[in-house]
């Protein structure tokens, strides 16, 4: 890729990992999408924690480990254009699963931290019945005043958000707002906030996804 088509898309031809049932044999699918400064492999690491035999796991990668550069709260054009890039790369992985066979309410989106925002931002833009999605310490993107003005329907999917009551990079307030909008896109909220937690994934949110995640059929 030349160097001003980069610039353009910047995470374009980006790896993507798997793990699990392979994509074209399996009934359910989750893409876990990994915070700043790590990888594909970290947030895949969580896949056995789910125990959800039959499920392909994908993961993107980031170019240079960074979704977009800025705090997920700044004006959205100045995190541009790795926001839209990274959205775009996220369609495509959520087209890959369709490709395969695997209907959108049996797709599971999760994101831990940066990862956690994209996933959420994504299930708002594109509204419908997924499997579930999963936002660890994340919430909608943009400044103040900017997260509402969506459309669609979520049709009853289960969300769940889960944070730290004194995050550092995830205020409790745009947690509350980001549930406030989904529930107003039909989705079916779950939200905690955990007392003094780090900026990290808990034990009770690792439960949270497993209890969502219905057994096969």
């Amino acid at each position: 890729m030349s160097s001003e088509a980069s610039r353009r898309d910047p995470h374009a031809g980006q790896p993507l990992l798997s793990r699990g049932t392979p994509l074209g044999s399996a009934k359910t699918a989750m893409i876990l999408v990994h915070g700043r400064g790590a990888g594909a492999q970290d947030i895949l690491d969580l896949a056995p924690a789910f125990r959800a035999p039959g499920m392909a796991y994908l993961a993107p990668q980031a170019a240079e480990r960074t979704w977009y550069p800025q705090s997920f709260l700044s004006p959205i054009e100045s995190n541009e254009p790795w926001l839209s890039s990274a959205l775009e790369l996220l369609a495509a992985v959520v087209s890959r699963v369709s490709e395969a066979g695997i209907p959108a309410d049996a797709l599971f989106l999760l994101g831990f931290s940066q990862g956690a925002c994209l996933v959420l931002e994504y299930a708002a833009r594109n509204a419908r019945r997924f499997g579930g999605v999963f936002g660890l310490s994340g919430g909608l993107i943009g400044p103040e005043g900017a997260p509402g003005n969506y459309r669609g329907d979520m049709a009853g999917t289960p969300l769940f958000l889960g944070c730290s009551d004194v995050d550092p990079y995830i205020p409790k307030g745009r947690v509350l707002l980001t549930a406030e909008v989904f529930e107003r896109l039909g989705a079916k909220v779950t939200t905690r906030l955990y007392a003094n937690m780090g900026h990290s994934v808990g034990d009770d949110e690792i439960e949270a996804v497993r209890s969502m995640i219905p057994p096969p059929a």
